[in-house]
């Protein structure tokens, strides 16, 4: 057991500047999304990345019974969607009625229309790991924007840019 306060862990990772993202799936007729900035490439051969969900969070099931999922990078003008997306408790149903999507033409999830880069993923293979699960992903399709915006970045407990 680690004798480390949970407070001072979690000041300390607030540091490490991260990306935002909208992780998205379907799970029958229902779409699911969540906030995400734990995610990693992981391999270019074969390409692979990853996410962390939570496994109480409603999204986890949705995920690991879909089997597929998209990958959506925030630009900052997204603040609100990223909160959105993030809040605790919305309702289940039509979460995505007030963000532009589209669905993905490979698997069919929704992908955020105004990303800076969409992504495609088949799971092959998810680890549990403390209290969330690792969830791998086989890179599909790819859309990248050719002139990308400003980036959402996520520092110290709040939403920012980053150019």
């Amino acid at each position: 057991m680690s004798s480390v306060d949970e407070g001072d862990y979690r000041r300390a990772v607030s540091r490490f500047a991260t990306g935002v993202s909208v992780v998205t799936t379907q799970d029958g007729h229902l779409d699911h999304a969540m906030t995400a900035n734990a995610v990693c490439s992981v391999s270019l051969d074969p390409l692979l990345m990853l996410v962390s969900v939570e496994r109480e969070a409603r999204f986890h099931d949705a995920i690991i019974e879909a089997g597929v999922w998209g990958l959506s990078i925030l630009p900052a003008t997204a603040r609100g969607t990223a909160q959105w997306l993030a809040t605790r408790g919305r309702p289940l149903h039509g979460q995505l009625d007030r963000v532009p999507h589209h669905r993905g033409e490979v698997t069919g999830v929704p992908l955020l229309s105004e990303a800076l880069a969409q992504l495609e993923l088949k799971t092959v293979q998810s680890h549990p790991a403390g209290d969330h699960t690792l969830v791998v992903g086989h890179v599909l399709s790819v859309q990248a924007s050719e002139h990308p915006g400003d980036a959402l970045v996520y520092y110290r407990g709040r939403f920012g840019a980053l150019p």
